[in-house]
């Protein structure tokens, strides 16, 4: 088995007084993250640094009511839950082991902000009720743009964690951009400076 990361010194800066629950959660996926088809064996030396801080430094861009769709492991929905304890997380996922998983760090870690939704986000009916919506390494914009953009309230705002090629995709949906009436598109970088890895986050205003 790979060594774990050691926690980056950034974590506490972070996460703050909640820097504990993210040490319990971390810890949980690295001990059973492999073995349960959460995480690959190759992501256990950079699980704090490429996924949980890489979600982590998001958590400013969250407020009020928001969805995580495709939540999987919890990479973003659980840390952002555990960073943001003012926001409320929906975390929407399809596959029941996952589901499972996250109910039950949802309860371990005493998340009173987070709801589970086993579901595919085409089937959640709570059109236009939520503030932001995000998403970490789900599927390409033009794909993610129809099923999220929908779950936004009016005025509220798409979130999305992309790679490198974030500005290639806003490129490639321009077509969904339009029909689903998405204004101020971008892509801001977070943590430079910050993180050894930058996180790329495509943002826009749903109408």
């Amino acid at each position: 088995m790979s060594e774990v990361e050691s926690e980056p010194i950034v974590a506490a800066e972070l996460f703050g007084d909640r820097l504990e629950l993210a040490r319990a959660f971390t810890g949980a996926l690295a001990e059973q993250g492999e073995e349960r088809g959460l995480i690959g064996p190759l992501e256990l030396p950079r699980l704090w640094t490429r996924h949980v801080l890489n979600s982590a430094i998001a958590a400013p861009l969250m407020h009020g009511s928001v969805a995580d769709i495709g939540s999987g492991a919890g990479l973003p929905g659980i840390v952002l839950a555990i960073a943001r304890p003012d926001a409320q997380f929906t975390l929407i996922e399809p596959m029941e082991r996952r589901v499972t998983w996250l109910n039950e760090q949802v309860s371990e870690l005493g998340l009173e902000n987070v709801e589970v939704l086993r579901a595919r986000a085409e089937e959640v009916s709570r059109p236009r009720s939520f503030d932001v919506v995000t998403a970490r390494a789900v599927s390409a914009l033009r794909t993610l743009v129809p099923v999220t953009a929908p779950l936004v309230r009016d005025g509220g705002e798409l979130a999305l964690l992309k790679g490198v090629n974030a500005a290639n995709e806003i490129e490639a949906a321009q077509k969904q951009l339009t029909k689903f009436k998405l204004s101020d598109v971008r892509v801001e970088v977070l943590g430079e400076g910050v993180l050894p890895e930058t996180t790329r986050v495509v943002r826009a205003t749903v109408r």
